[in-house]
């Protein structure tokens, strides 16, 4: 047996997804935060390619575009008619024609593919399979072709539209992923024909043409939910369910306690470190993370964040790109936090916006306190000292500098830097005016007679 041979993988982003309904290409749509094509491309990287080609349709720049930032040396070619699956991967002949060794068809559409697998396949094709097709065992066969066996070796795949009884039974079904030799691929793909109720050229009259060239046709078998395809909003949404039950089944193996499971909500790149624990209904965008022993309470919405060792956060709190609760620090009810980092021990219990702001450690915010950082065009940072206190209802005008230990009045309005250890107290004087009330209302009260009696 020898090593597997270096890969270039073809993923097909060419379907026009008219069943999504959407101005949006169907590959870019999103599962768990990161669009069907990041996760197939991810897929891919796992497999440590040496080229990647993305095949996308006519007017497929977005998608293109998209497998740029994701990837900057991927190749893109154009399927600039759809003709079918083997019409889709001739489309990327040029890496077929210039690649010393595998090639793997991989679909932007099927977001589950595990590395594990696509490793299982390389393995299979280092054992001496001319080609290996991906197969799972369907609970309800229906439409998908079938994958017809005989002693452990693929004879061939029968589409379901043109299968006899027997071959209906069969509960082996294709995923249409496959891998081959690059350069046997493109030979036998051009000996596919277009000879059927279509008109199209199909990926799977591989098998047959493969064995005509006495090359062994060899099956990996994955779960079914891991070939799980992407064609309309309904099958997005089961997309979704199906990553959620995934994420939080590893955050919990990894050591993480979901009080509720069911309720919260995972993104592609959530990490949660060991003694985690998450309240009910939290929502985790893109690019958070919890560290070991972080507590996050119901109702919280975290993105672009992260919690350090022993931070707490909630119920009812946000968390915006940018931020970090440093160790042992709270984040208490009702407080959004932007682009700050909060010090060891900070904390804001209730009713506050803290944007464009280091806090300290120790430092406390009091309710209802903000930073005005947006002055309608620029955004400027706040700058609060360790051990600082801002008492209730205060508003800090940034850019503005808070030193350690200094205490800033309830309800004050600070535009200028506080020293440390310093007082700061901008209130308008207090007054009171005895018997001022009765007066008034008597005055509103013969206002409103007169008004009544002119009215008629």
């Amino acid at each position: 047996m020898t090593g597997p041979a270096p890969l270039a993988v073809l993923l097909l982003a060419a379907g026009e997804g008219s069943r999504m309904r959407s101005a949006r290409p169907k590959p870019l749509h999103e599962v768990g935060g990161l669009s069907l094509l990041g996760h197939a491309m991810r897929a891919a990287e796992a497999a440590s390619p040496a080229r990647v080609t993305v095949v996308v349709g006519a007017g497929g720049e977005m998608v293109a575009k998209a497998a740029r930032a994701l990837r900057p040396d991927v190749e893109i070619a154009e399927q600039a008619e759809r003709r079918g699956t083997a019409h889709a991967v001739l489309a990327a002949r040029a890496t077929l024609a210039s690649h010393d060794g595998d090639a793997a068809v991989l679909y932007a559409d099927t977001p589950f593919i595990r590395p594990e697998t696509l490793a299982a396949m390389r393995r299979a094709r280092a054992e001496g399979a001319g080609l290996v097709v991906l197969g799972f065992r369907a609970a309800e066969p229906g439409g998908y072709g079938r994958l017809v066996m005989e002693g452990g070796a693929l004879l061939r795949i029968v589409e379901a539209r043109d299968a006899g009884p027997e071959e209906l039974s069969i509960d082996l079904c294709n995923s249409g992923v496959m891998l081959a030799d690059a350069g046997r691929m493109l030979q036998w793909l051009g000996e596919v024909g277009c000879d059927n109720a279509k008109g199209e050229y199909y990926l799977t009259d591989l098998v047959e043409i493969a064995r005509a060239h006495s090359e062994r046709a060899a099956v990996v078998e994955c779960p079914e939910a891991e070939t799980l395809g992407v064609n309309s909003r309904a099958d997005l949404a089961a997309a979704e369910a199906a990553f959620q039950a995934l994420a939080r089944a590893a955050a919990m193996a990894g050591g993480a306690t979901l009080i509720a499971p069911e309720t919260v909500w995972f993104s592609h790149d959530t990490a949660l470190g060991r003694d985690v624990t998450v309240g009910p209904n939290v929502w985790f965008g893109p690019g958070a993370s919890v560290a070991d022993g972080a507590t996050v309470h119901a109702f919280c919405h975290i993105e672009g964040a992260r919690l350090e060792e022993g931070a707490e956060v909630g119920p009812f709190a946000r968390l915006r790109p940018g931020t970090v609760i440093g160790p042992g620090a709270k984040i208490g009810d009702f407080v959004e936090v932007k682009n700050a980092v909060f010090g060891a021990g900070a904390k804001a219990n209730h009713l506050a916006y803290i944007g464009d702001a280091s806090v300290g450690a120790g430092a406390n915010i009091g309710a209802g306190a903000i930073t005005c950082n947006y002055d309608g065009v620029m955004k400027h940072r706040t700058e609060i000292g360790a051990g600082a206190f801002i008492g209730t209802n205060a508003s800090l005008v940034a850019p503005l500098s808070v030193g350690e230990g200094a205490y800033v009045a309830s309800g004050s309005v600070i535009t200028k830097d506080v020293e440390p250890d310093a007082l700061a107290i901008a209130r308008a004087p207090e007054t009171q005016r005895r018997g001022f009330v009765a007066k008034f209302r008597s005055i509103l009260q013969a206002r409103k007679a007169a008004a009544k009696k002119e009215s008629g």
